[in-house]
C-alpha cells in the first residue's frame, strides 16, 4: 500500500506548499475536463455498456450529459460563488465591515460507487475543483471499465498533485481511510457509510455521505394512473433498478390497484417490447454477486409481471410483486434492482405510520391530484428529496440540493450546493481605526446601560 500512501502524500505536499487551486486554474481545468469528456464520449459509453449494459442513450442522459450540464452550470456561476460576500454589520460594531470568504477545505477524498460510476465520481470531483481543493479520487473497482476511463480522463486534464486516482478494492480503500484528509465525500451503502464516518471521526474530518434506503412511491386514488405508471416504470427500471433514488416499493390505493397493474403490464411491453431481454434499452445487473442477492429476494409466488432471469447474462426482468407485507424479506433493505414490491392501502395513515417506523428514505414519490393528501405526506414524512407526480428528476435541477437525512445520508450537493459543500466559509471582521469606541474597555462602571441600549 506504499503506492497509495505516496500518491496521497504528493497531493498533500502540494497543498501545504502551494495551497488550493487558484481561481484561474479552477476554471481552466473545468474547461479542459469538459473538452476531454466530450472527446471521449464514445469510450465512456462503451465502458458503461461493458460494466452495466447501459444503452448509449441511457449512458448519455444519466451519466455523460448530466456531467456536461453540471460543468456548464458551474462555469456560468463560479465567479459569483468565489467572490467574497459582504454581510451586514451590527450598529455596535460600526464602522467595521463583515465579509465571508469561501476557501477550499484542502485535500479531499472522493469515494465513488459502481451504479452510476461515471456521474457519481465526476460530479463531486467537479464541485471539489470548483471550490479550489486538491482531490484524491477512488473510483469503484466493481465498474472496472469505467474506472479505467475515469483515470485516463483525469490524467489527461490534471497534474498528479492536483487530482490523483487510486484504483483498487477494500484494501486500498482501507488504507486511504487511515490517512488524514480535510474532507471526505462518499457515495455508497449505509453500512459502508458507517465505516467511512467512523474512520473520519478518528481525524475529526468532516464528511458528506450519500447513502440510500428504501424509497417509497405512494400512488393515491386521485392519481392519473396512466401517467403515473409510465413515470414509475421509467424511474424504477432505469439502470435495471440500480439507482439509489429509484422507487423501492409501491404503496397503491386499493381502488386503483387493478388499473395500475393492467397499465404496468402494458407499459413494460411498450417500453421494452415483448421480450425485455432482447431490448437494447434495458441494463444488466452489475455482477453475479448482486444477481444472486436479488434472486434471493424474489418470491415467484407473488410475481404478477416479469420474474424471469438469466444468471450468466446478469439479466433480471422488470418484475412486479403483489400481496407483499411489511414483514417480507424484500421489505427489509434497499432492493437496488428491477424488483418492485407493491402494498395496497385504503387510507394514507396506513402507509405513513410504517414509513415513519423505518429509517428515513433518500427519496419519496407521491402521485395524486389531491392537494390535502399531498400536504399530509410532505408535512409528516422526512426524506432526502423527491417528486410529486414524477420520479427521480429532482436530481436534474442544479438549484435543488441533493442528499439524504439520517440513515440515507449526511450533507448534500449539486449546483451551488456542491461549491458550498467543498468550501469552508471563513468569516472576517475588518475594523476601522478612525473610531475606537471606549465602551468595551475597562473600567466598565457606568457602561452597562449603554451596552443594553445597543443590544436592544
Amino acid at each position: 500500500m506504499s503506492d497509495v500512501i505516496s500518491k496521497v502524500k504528493k497531493v498533500k505536499d502540494a497543498y501545504h506548499m502551494n495551497g488550493g487551486l487558484s481561481a484561474g486554474l479552477r476554471k481552466e481545468r473545468l474547461k479542459q475536463l469538459k473538452r476531454v469528456i466530450t472527446a471521449k464520449e464514445a469510450l465512456i459509453s462503451k465502458a458503461l455498456l461493458l460494466d452495466l449494459g447501459k444503452s448509449e442513450f441511457e449512458a448519455y442522459v444519466s451519466e455523460v450529459g448530466f456531467i456536461l450540464d453540471e460543468l456548464n452550470f458551474i462555469k456560468k456561476n463560479i465567479d459569483s460563488w468565489m467572490s467574497p460576500k459582504k454581510v451586514s454589520t451590527p450598529l455596535v460594531l460600526l464602522p467595521g465591515k463583515s465579509v465571508v470568504y469561501s476557501e477550499p477545505h484542502g485535500v479531499v477524498l472522493v469515494i465513488a460507487p459502481w451504479n452510476y460510476p461515471f456521474q457519481l465520481c465526476l460530479s463531486p470531483l467537479i464541485g471539489a475543483i470548483a471550490a479550489g481543493n486538491r482531490v484524491v479520487v477512488k473510483p469503484s473497482e466493481v465498474a472496472s471499465q469505467t474506472a479505467l476511463i475515469i483515470q485516463e480522463i483525469i490524467e489527461d486534464v490534471f497534474e498528479d498533485d492536483e487530482v490523483t486516482v487510486i484504483q483498487g478494492a477494500v484494501e486500498e480503500t482501507t488504507t486511504l481511510l487511515k490517512q488524514k484528509f480535510d474532507y471526505i465525500f462518499f457515495t455508497g451503502s449505509t453500512s459502508v457509510g458507517k465505516v467511512v464516518m467512523k474512520a473520519a471521526a478518528e481525524h475529526l474530518t468532516p464528511v458528506t455521505l450519500e447513502l440510500g434506503g428504501k424509497s417509497p412511491c405512494i400512488v393515491d386514488q386521485s392519481a392519473d394512473i396512466g401517467t403515473a405508471v409510465k413515470r414509475i416504470v421509467w424511474g424504477k427500471f432505469l439502470n435495471a433498478g440500480q439507482t439509489c433514488v429509484a422507487p423501492d416499493y409501491l404503496l397503491v390505493h386499493e381502488s386503483v390497484k387493478d388499473e395500475f397493474i393492467a397499465k404496468f403490464k402494458s407499459t413494460i411491453k411498450e417500453f421494452y417490447g415483448d421480450e425485455t431481454k432482447l431490448s437494447p434499452d434495458f441494463s444488466r445487473i452489475i455482477n453475479q454477486k448482486h444477481f444472486d442477492r436479488l434472486i434471493s429476494l424474489l418470491d415467484q409466488s407473488k410475481v404478477i409481471e416479469g420474474g424471469d432471469h438469466d444468471r450468466e447474462g446478469r439479466y433480471i426482468a422488470p418484475t412486479l410483486l403483489t400481496d407483499i407485507s411489511w414483514d417480507d424479506k424484500i421489505m427489509e433493505d434497499e432492493i437496488f434492482g428491477p424488483l418492485l414490491p407493491m402494498i395496497s392501502f385504503s387510507s394514507l395513515n396506513e402507509v405513513i405510520a410504517p414509513i415513519l417506523d423505518h429509517p428515513r428514505p433518500l427519496a419519496l414519490y407521491f402521485f395524486g391530484e389531491d392537494s390535502s393528501a399531498e400536504k399530509q405526506v410532505l408535512d409528516r414524512i422526512s426524506f432526502g428529496g423527491g417528486c410529486v407526480n414524477d420520479t427521480m428528476i429532482h436530481l436534474v435541477n442544479p438549484n435543488l440540493p441533493f442528499g439524504g437525512t439520517g440513515h440515507s445520508g449526511v450533507g448534500s450537493y449539486h449546483g451551488e450546493k456542491s461549491f458550498t459543500t467543498f468550501s469552508h466559509e471563513k468569516s472576517v471582521f475588518k475594523q476601522m481605526n478612525k473610531v475606537d469606541l471606549p465602551l468595551r474597555y475597562p473600567p466598565y462602571k457606568g457602561k452597562l446601560n449603554w451596552i443594553k441600549f445597543f443590544v436592544g
